[in-house]
């Protein structure tokens, strides 16, 4: 028998028991435990292999409880919880005492966001805490977009995945933490820097740091297939340098006529950063699975949504 099901109720008798359960979002799926239970955020971090050194983030059901678990919130924070949740955004700010070290890092801050999924702020609404749930995939592997994904990685560790269908943004969320009450953007995501600006002003990014890292997703390599992968602009000339290989393709458009390549996945017929967003995941996972030598990207415009899809590439290759 799988372990995908859409029975919120057993997902509740599973959370409540400190066991794990794989939720939908927006973004990718994630692998849920309460927060207060070292148990169950343990067995988060053993389950993905994921350093301990890396924090999580916390998912909670209304704007309002943010307050229970935070000590300070920057006016322009605010202002981007008034904008964008429920939504991919994760705010960085001071924790309360409550919230555990194990889910921190040990740092005095602690991540947090409200999702756009109405089956998980269901499930949420329905617990008397909150989760953490970094994507539900074995360290730097690929993010699961669908419940397949996740099953495919942990069918033997996890008892359920909650099924909600395919995730809508497809890449993770913008992660904006405050130094000197200046937001930082620590993770490019689903909600691009341009729209962020629109509402708070000019935002600096710093979003790489392999050691003792703020949030999650500043690793140099992450988000990765098994197949080596290499990104590009020069799609033609990557092409001829692999030649007599077994090449998969993943490409923005169909603007390319390419001969003798073994799998091809174009994530946007219509040129559209959106949907090439909610595909990437998705088509990575379907190359990773073709037994090819090379998977080669090409890198997509750099802008909006394009520089999330880039970021996840360049770890991806490295």
């Amino acid at each position: 028998m799988g372990i995908i099901s859409k029975n919120i109720s057993r997902a509740v008798t599973l959370l409540n028991n400190e066991e794990l359960v794989a939720i939908p979002t927006e973004t990718v799926y994630g692998l849920a435990g309460n927060i207060y239970s070292e148990k169950a955020i343990k067995l988060i971090f053993e389950t993905k292999e994921r350093p301990f050194f890396n924090p999580l983030i916390v998912h909670i059901p209304s704007v309002d409880y943010l307050e229970n678990i935070v000590d300070e919130i920057p006016e322009k924070a605010k202002l981007l919880v008034e904008s964008f949740w429920p939504g991919p955004i994760t705010l960085v700010l001071k924790k309360k005492d409550i919230i555990p070290d194990l889910i921190t890092a040990g740092k005095d801050t602690v991540a947090v966001r409200m999702p756009n999924h109405s089956m998980t702020l269901e499930l949420l609404r329905q617990l008397d805490f909150p989760l953490a749930a970094p994507s539900a995939n074995p360290f730097n592997r690929i993010s699961p977009t669908k419940p397949e994904h996740v099953e495919q990685y942990f069918k033997n560790k996890i008892k359920m995945v909650l099924d909600g269908g395919p995730c809508v943004s497809g890449i993770e969320s913008t992660i904006i933490g405050f130094e000197d009450d200046q937001p930082i953007i620590y993770r490019l995501g689903s909600t691009p820097i341009e729209v962020i600006e629109n509402v708070i002003g000019k935002i600096k990014v710093k979003n790489k740091k392999d050691i003792s890292p703020k949030a999650p997703g500043m690793l140099a390599r992450h988000y990765a297939p098994k197949t080596k992968t290499i990104l590009t602009k020069y799609l033609l000339e990557s092409i001829k340098e692999h030649q007599g290989k077994r090449i998969g393709l993943l490409i923005f458009n169909d603007n390319f006529n390419i001969e003798n390549i073994d799998f091809k996945i174009v994530l946007s017929q219509e040129n559209n950063l959106q949907e090439a967003a909610s595909n990437l995941y998705d088509a990575l996972h379907q190359l990773d699975e073709q037994e090819l030598d090379i998977i080669i990207a090409e890198r997509l415009p750099d802008y909006g949504l394009g520089k999330s899809i880039n970021d996840r590439l360049e770890r991806a290759t490295k």
